[in-house]
């Protein structure tokens, strides 16, 4: 076997091998860039107006009254707005944060379904409702935020869903119907298909070496394919014999 035909069987067979997965990454390449990333997080549909910040003395006061409650104290504390009400986030040395008001020291987490369906929608643009608003306790390939979770459906023609931290009463993730095609498409980009996560495995990296090694081979071919190796022949062979015939 010449080597032209070596490298020519290399590369057919590793493009019958390689064909699906080099789609796949053709495709979502061209997906992910024809969509702008802050488009497929649903950066567009979320509120910029932030909230007022809470006043020192109020701040102060606030965490007097915990005090008087008999909190003793946390590893980091939080002091902003929620739904306008000035609240405290305590986040103890290896538990779970607890939210409270700073108003009357009351425990306000893990918030309630009513809250998270008003926070969701301060959160979103336009005066839409929430339509569902679901508990999330596991972790999916859609969300992997903090658990436990509230998900907040809205119909808004997007599939849009907003999720809330029960613990934190914060918005920890928004999803949308091109996130989720984005996400999957990611998944068969990385080649992990069930957590669309990993992009380090060795599946990965022997199919990238394998596209590699098929693009060597057909690099090496290409003289061959245009030509230029059978006109280069043929010149070697007319320096060989200058006084040969050169037809008619």
């Amino acid at each position: 076997m010449t080597v032209s035909g070596f490298w020519a069987k290399v590369h057919k067979w590793l493009a019958l091998l390689m064909a699906v997965q080099i789609l796949f990454w053709f495709a979502s390449g061209l997906f992910f860039a024809w969509f702008p990333i802050e488009r497929v997080r649903s950066e567009h549909a979320k509120v910029e107006l932030a909230a007022p910040p809470v006043p020192l003395d109020e701040a102060a006061a606030g965490l007097a009254r915990l005090r008087g409650a008999g909190l003793a104290g946390a590893e980091t504390v939080e002091v902003r707005r929620l739904l306008g009400r000035p609240v405290a986030l305590l986040k103890p040395h290896g538990g779970r944060p607890v939210l409270y008001d700073l108003a009357d020291a009351r425990r306000l987490s893990p918030i309630p379904m009513n809250v998270a369906a008003q926070v969701a929608e301060a959160d979103h643009s336009g005066n839409l409702r929430a339509a569902r608003v679901s508990r999330v306790t596991e972790e999916t390939t859609e969300y992997r935020g903090l658990l436990p979770a509230w998900r907040v459906d809205f119909e808004d023609g997007e599939g849009r869903a907003i999720y809330v931290a029960a613990d934190t009463g914060q918005v920890t993730a928004r999803r949308s119907t091109l996130w989720r095609t984005y996400d999957f498409l990611w998944g068969l980009h990385i080649m992990d298909w069930r957590g669309h996560e990993d992009f380090n495995s060795w599946l990965l990296i022997v199919a990238t070496l394998l596209s590699l090694v098929m693009i060597i081979a057909g690099i090496v071919l290409l003289p061959s394919r245009l030509g230029v190796t059978g006109w280069l022949r043929r010149r070697r062979a007319l320096r060989s014999h200058p006084g040969g015939s050169r037809g008619p």
